[in-house]
This record gives C-alpha cells, sequence and structure tokens, in this order.
C-alpha cells in the first residue's frame, strides 16, 4: 500500500486527479491510500513523515506548495514530492526541495501517469540495506539509501548522509567493493556518487543532493550511460 497526499486547493484538479489515482490504481493492480488537502498550511498540521508520495499544487491562497515543501523537508527527507502546477519558473525550483519532478497543468493522464511510475519505481527501489563503519572507535550503522555520496579526504572515507557527514578510515575502493549491491557510481578517484541523488549534469560536474561534484572526463560518457539505465530501471 502506497499512502500518496494530493495538496490543491482546486476542487476540479482535487477530482481530476483523485480519479487519475484510482484509474491507475485498477489498469496497474497497484494500492494507493489517498489523503487529500486543499491548501500547505493544511498538510502541515500535525505532520508526521510517513507518506509515500506528495501531489503539491504551488499556487496556494493560504500557504504555497514551495513553502509547505520546506517545511515539510525540515522534518521528511524521505518523501517523494511531485510538484503540479501552472507556474514553471517556480516548479524548475523543486530541485532545493529534492522534488522529484514537476508536470505542468492541464495534466494529461499520461503525463499524470509518467510521473507516478517514476515515483513508484523510486519507492521500489528503496531497500534499507545497512552498512556498519568504524566510526568514534565504536560502530555506526548508515542506511545505504541515505547516504548521497561518498568521499576520500587523505586516507579517510567521508560519508555524506543528509546533512550529516561521518569519518572512517579506509580507501574508495573498499567502499565501492561494499556499496556494489546499490546503485553508486565512481565519477572520479576521490568520490563514489548515489544515482538516486544525482540531480543533473552540467559539463564536468554532477549535482548530488545539492552538491557540486567533478566528473573526470574520461568518466562522464559512463555516467551519462549509467543515470540513463537507472533512471529507465535497468539499473536496478
Amino acid at each position: 500500500m502506497i499512502t500518496i497526499a494530493l495538496v490543491e486547493d482546486d476542487s476540479k484538479y482535487r477530482k481530476a486527479f483523485t480519479e487519475y489515482l484510482k484509474r491507475y490504481e485498477a489498469e496497474t493492480g497497484q494500492q494507493f491510500r489517498i489523503s487529500v488537502f486543499a491548501d500547505g498550511r493544511e498538510i502541515l498540521r500535525d505532520y508526521r513523515p510517513g507518506w509515500d508520495i506528495i501531489l503539491m499544487d504551488i499556487a496556494m491562497p493560504e500557504m504555497d506548495g514551495m513553502t509547505a515543501a520546506e517545511k515539510i523537508r525540515e522534518t521528511d527527507q524521505d518523501v517523494i514530492i511531485i510538484f503540479m502546477t501552472n507556474m514553471p519558473q517556480y516548479a524548475m525550483k523543486g530541485y532545493t526541495v529534492e522534488a522529484l519532478d514537476y508536470v505542468l497543468k492541464p495534466v494529461t493522464y499520461f503525463a499524470f501517469t509518467q510521473r507516478i511510475e517514476k515515483a513508484v519505481s523510486r519507492l521500489k527501489k528503496r531497500s534499507r540495506n545497512y552498512l556498519a563503519i568504524n566510526f568514534h572507535g565504536g560502530l555506526k550503522r548508515l542506511d545505504v539509501g541515505e547516504i548521497t555520496y561518498v568521499e576520500v579526504l587523505d586516507h579517510d572515507l567521508v560519508y555524506h548522509v543528509g546533512r550529516e557527514t561521518y569519518t572512517t578510515r579506509g580507501t574508495l575502493a573498499e567502499a565501492e567493493k561494499s556499496l556494489k549491491d546499490a546503485p553508486f557510481f565512481r565519477v572520479n578517484k576521490s568520490f563514489l556518487i548515489n544515482l538516486e541523488y544525482a540531480e543533473g549534469v552540467r559539463q564536468n560536474e554532477v549535482i548530488v543532493a545539492g552538491d557540486s561534484v567533478s566528473v573526470a572526463r574520461a568518466r562522464k560518457k559512463a555516467l551519462m550511460d549509467a543515470l540513463n539505465d537507472y533512471m529507465s530501471g535497468a539499473g536496478k
């Protein structure tokens, strides 16, 4: 069962998107539990992490979707956010709240299901695997799905997990071996990135969870191929 929050102030769109979700359930056999909110402020009232997907309008009278998404990200780094809006200039800023995608209104059923399929695919790829590292004289268990990238500094490995970092002794080759069953890719001699958090490639850099990481010239084509495979579902 996938839990979905639909945040939309326009009753016409609330009805249409709800019907789209029910049609998708009937066609695919997927099961959704849908809750509907008329404004960003409404979903934030007593918000608790637990939603799988939030379908969020941006232009709403009391609290706009971008502000609501920013507040949600303060306590929930896992929920998948998709913006549905007629304001593309704001939806493009979705990277600031790690939005999965956006779709422009009016929304066709085909465009809608493309985003839903992308979100469902991402949920299926999230398996809670853990990696134990030596940390501060003890052991620290890291959720592999939450590691955004790994970098090597001198003889240390630095694991980036959300906004936190965990440093331990080791080599990037050792990290690459321990993460071989997860969607990690070595972009240069010092960085191993999680393709799940790759937001875009520009020139010789890849944006990973908001951070810019250099890509070795010789690795760029392989990175693009790996990203294409991962996003299409072939990489998992």
